[in-house]
C-alpha cells in the first residue's frame, strides 16, 4: 500500500470502502454475543450456547416429554398472558408449552428442491470477495479527495478570513480622482494662471492683487516676479487634472495666450509677438476651497506622431469616386452659402446647418468614397476656401453618403452627415 494511499486513508487498490469490514462495539449493558454466525451451518438453525442456555433463551426450551422442533424450525416466545382470540376458550393459569414458528430458509428443511446447498465456509473466512473497480471511477474518487485537500491546504495558507471578507477599501476612503472637486480645480488654476503671466513695472501693486485671489494664505504674493518689464495673458484654456491618492493635493495643466512686450526706451513698450505658454499649477483642497498651493512651472508643448494604430478608412471604390465628385462639388458649394441650400442637396431624413457666408466655396481639390454596404458609404473631401482677400485655406472633411431612390426609380447617393 503506497504512503499517499495511508495519508489520504484510502482502502488498497481495487477495494472499496464497504469492502472493509467494521467491527460493531458492544453496547453499554448488552453481553456480546458468542453464538456461531449463521454462514457457518447451512444445514441447519445454530443451536445455542450454554451460557445463551442459561439466560433468556433458557425460559423458552420444551419440556422433556414434548418432541423437538424440526429441522429447521425455531423455538418462538409464550404470548403474553390473556391474549387470546375471541373464539377461543380462556386459557387455565400455568405454564404452557411453547409454540414454533416456521423460518424458511433456503438452506434447512424448506429449501428449494434441487437447489445445491452452499459450501461450507471455512472458519475465518469472510462470506463475500472483493470486485475490480472499474479504472474510471477509481480516478475520479482519487482526483476529487485530492482536490478537497488542495482547497484546504489553501484555505490554510491564504486564511478563511481573506475568503469570506476579503479587504476593501473604507467606505470613507475615496480614490482621488473620484473625490477632488475637478472643475472647482480647473476654474482656480485657469484664473491664476492668468494673473500669473500678467505684469507690468509701472503698475507693479496690480500683480499680486490679482495672485492673491487664488494663492493659498500665507504665501509670497509676487510669486517669483522680480518687478521688472511688461506682460499680458488673455486667454487661458485648463486641461487635464492629476490628484493624488490622498485626494487632497492635484496638478492642473493649462495653456495661456500670452502678449509679450518689448522695451522700446525708458519705460516704453512695443507690442511683441503672441506665444502660447504651458504651466502646471499645483492646488490643494481645503476646508473651505480649492487653493493654488505654491508657483506653477512651464511644461513644453512637444509636436507627437499620430499614432501607429489609427484606424483605416478602408477600400477605395473607385467607380463610385467619380460617379459623385461632381455631386460633392454642388454640396460644398451649398454648405457655404445658407441652411436653404444644403437642405436640397442633402440626403432625406437629414439636417445638416451651413457656414452661413463665412467662407467661399473655392475647390474640391480631393473626394473619395471608401467600400461599404450597399446603402450607406463613408467618404473624405479636402475643400478649399475662399476667405477675404486673396486668402484660401484648406480643411479636410468626412462625410457619410447615402444611397436614395427617386420616384421614377433614379438612384443617387446624397449627403448624409458631416463629420
Amino acid at each position: 500500500m503506497s504512503w499517499w494511499r495511508t495519508v489520504l486513508n484510502l482502502p488498497p487498490k481495487g477495494e472499496h470502502w464497504s469492502d472493509q469490514r467494521r467491527t460493531k462495539k458492544p453496547g453499554k449493558g448488552r453481553p456480546q454475543s458468542t453464538a456461531p454466525e449463521w454462514w457457518a451451518h447451512p444445514g441447519g438453525p445454530v443451536s445455542p450456547t450454554p451460557r445463551q442456555a442459561q439466560g433468556v433463551a433458557a425460559q423458552y426450551s420444551a419440556p422433556q416429554n414434548q418432541t423437538p422442533p424440526p429441522n429447521g424450525g425455531v423455538m418462538a416466545p409464550p404470548r403474553r398472558p390473556g391474549g387470546r382470540t375471541p373464539d377461543s376458550a380462556p386459557q387455565q393459569p400455568g405454564p404452557r408449552p411453547p409454540e414454533r414458528l416456521k423460518q424458511r430458509s433456503p438452506h434447512g428443511a424448506h429449501a428449494a428442491p434441487g437447489a445445491p446447498p452452499r459450501e461450507v465456509l471455512a472458519p475465518g473466512q469472510t462470506p463475500w470477495s472483493t470486485e475490480p473497480e472499474s479504472s474510471f471511477s477509481t480516478w475520479a474518487r482519487r482526483f476529487f479527495r485530492g482536490l478537497v485537500v488542495v482547497v484546504l491546504l489553501l484555505a490554510a495558507i491564504s486564511g478563511i478570513r481573506s475568503w469570506i471578507a476579503p479587504n476593501r477599501t473604507p467606505q470613507t476612503v475615496v480614490s482621488g480622482q473620484s473625490s477632488f472637486p475637478s472643475d472647482e480645480a480647473r476654474a482656480v488654476a485657469t484664473r491664476y494662471a492668468v494673473a500669473y503671466l500678467t505684469w507690468d513695472e509701472n503698475n507693479p501693486d496690480a500683480r499680486p492683487a490679482q495672485v492673491g485671489l487664488d494663492l493659498a494664505a500665507g504665501l509670497d504674493g509676487r510669486a517669483g516676479w522680480n518687478g521688472r518689464g511688461k506682460q499680458t495673458a488673455d486667454v487661458a484654456y485648463p486641461g487635464q487634472v492629476t490628484a493624488d491618492q490622498n485626494g487632497i493635493t492635484a496638478v492642473v495643466d493649462v495653456r495661456v495666450r500670452v502678449h509679450t512686450f518689448n522695451r522700446q526706451g525708458g519705460n516704453a513698450f512695443t507690442a511683441g509677438p503672441v506665444v502660447w505658454d504651458r504651466l502646471s499649477v499645483p492646488v490643494a483642497l481645503t476646508s473651505a476651497r480649492v487653493v493654488v498651493s505654491g508657483p506653477p512651472t512651464f511644461v513644453p508643448d512637444e509636436r507627437a506622431p499620430l499614432p501607429a494604430n489609427m484606424p483605416e478608412s478602408g477600400k477605395p471604390d473607385d467607380d463610385l469616386t467619380s460617379a459623385t465628385e461632381k455631386d460633392a462639388e454642388a454640396f460644398f458649394a451649398a454648405y457655404a452659402e445658407s441652411d436653404n441650400k444644403v437642405s436640397a442637396v442633402t440626403a432625406p431624413g437629414s439636417t445638416i446647418r451651413s457656414l452661413n457666408g463665412a467662407v467661399k466655396f473655392g475647390e474640391l481639390k480631393d473626394w473619395q468614397v471608401y467600400a461599404g454596404n450597399d446603402d450607406e458609404r463613408q467618404a473624405t473631401a479636402a475643400v478649399t476656401w475662399d476667405g477675404v482677400g486673396d486668402t484660401t485655406l484648406d480643411q479636410t472633411y468626412t462625410l457619410t453618403l447615402r444611397r436614395t431612390v427617386a420616384t421614377d426609380g433614379a438612384q443617387r447617393w446624397q449627403v448624409a452627415a458631416v463629420g
